[in-house]
């Protein structure tokens, strides 16, 4: 990764916090949320995908609508990130699986 990469990395990632700020206080507050649990638990391609932006887009067309951010996505936010996840790899799946390697090359 080049200096140029970390330099256009960080004006997207301003840029994207930017959207987040221009958002009612309690979209702001679910998204930390989101955004805290998605890193802990979310998918290994979270940095390199759409997923934050795609939330914030989302948030913004409910905003704009007059609904409240629970109204769009229910009121527990770990299950909705877990269901926007559902189908990519995570990192608990790679700590799974090399723990379950280890185990296997321990038998033999």
């Amino acid at each position: 990764m080049s200096v140029r990469d970390i330099i256009e990395g960080k004006k997207q990632w301003r840029a994207h916090m930017a959207r987040v700020k221009a958002l009612p206080p309690d979209y702001q507050i679910v998204y930390q949320e989101m955004q805290r649990y998605l890193f802990k638990v979310g998918p290994v391609d979270l940095h390199d995908g759409s997923l934050l932006p795609g939330i914030v887009d989302f948030f913004e067309e409910g905003a704009a609508e007059g609904k409240g951010v629970l109204e769009l996505i229910g009121s527990d936010v770990a299950a909705f990130c877990d269901d926007l996840i559902k189908d990519s790899r995570t990192y608990s799946d790679v700590y799974q699986e090399s723990v379950s390697g280890e185990a296997s090359a321990a038998e033999k």
